[in-house]
């Protein structure tokens, strides 16, 4: 195998800015979908019939379909509808974020119902209200709990955005497909690419079990 690293050179300011933008749409994203998870898990944990059977109907959805026949549909028939054009971007972001929700609604829930009752039972013998036991209580100790699967749903994010590449949004995958096409190019673009994802949740992970040994621990 004759690796020819004078193309990996030249694609590489256009490879390290698609770097930039995954690592841009991942935390968006997941802050994004951490903040609608939360509100869905509630509508999960709800025991009102008319907030719990749509928040399973979404969580149930986007778990259960491929996040490639989601990104296709947000991109080619939600976004149009609503801006009347297709837009890669919004469309990528959108289809990271409704994805990441369904799974950190799961985590939230699970998080929050590992809390014991008896600790929210007395909260209220002191008075508190069920949103100041949440707040106050059962919310600080779930958080802890949900640290290491956030840190898992944060790298699964990052390698599942590039799948983005198939609607043209500029990441690392888009970059190295153009140089595969252009070179008609295999190990070059596509080990490039793996090295840089690699390194990307490797440098995640790290940081996550630093966080999760202080925080958890």
């Amino acid at each position: 195998m004759d690796f020819r690293f004078d193309i990996v050179i030249e694609y590489l300011p256009l490879i390290l800015e698609g770097t930039l933008l995954t690592i841009g749409l991942s935390i968006i994203s997941i802050l994004l979908g951490a903040m609608l998870g939360f509100v869905v898990s509630l509508g999960k944990m709800s025991s009102k019939l008319y907030l719990q059977w749509p928040a399973s109907l979404y969580i149930n959805f986007f778990r259960g379909t491929p996040f490639f026949v989601q990104i296709l549909i947000i991109h080619f028939g939600f976004v149009p509808l609503i801006l009347g054009e297709s837009n890669g971007l919004i469309a990528g972001v959108l289809a990271m974020t409704l994805n990441s929700a369904a799974y950190t609604a799961e985590i939230y829930r699970a998080g929050i119902q590992s809390i014991d009752k008896g600790q929210s039972e007395a909260a209220y013998s002191l008075g508190m209200t069920k949103f100041q036991a949440m707040r106050h209580i059962v919310i600080p100790q779930a958080i802890r709990r949900m640290i290491p699967a956030f840190g898992n749903e944060f790298i699964v994010l990052v390698k599942d955005s590039s799948l983005l590449a198939v609607i043209s949004v500029q990441e690392i995958m888009y970059y190295s497909q153009m140089m595969s096409g252009q070179y008609y190019a295999v190990w070059e673009p596509y080990l490039t690419a793996a090295l840089l994802y690699f390194v990307l949740t490797y440098v995640l992970s790290k940081l996550l079990y630093y966080l999760e040994r202080r925080l958890v621990y």
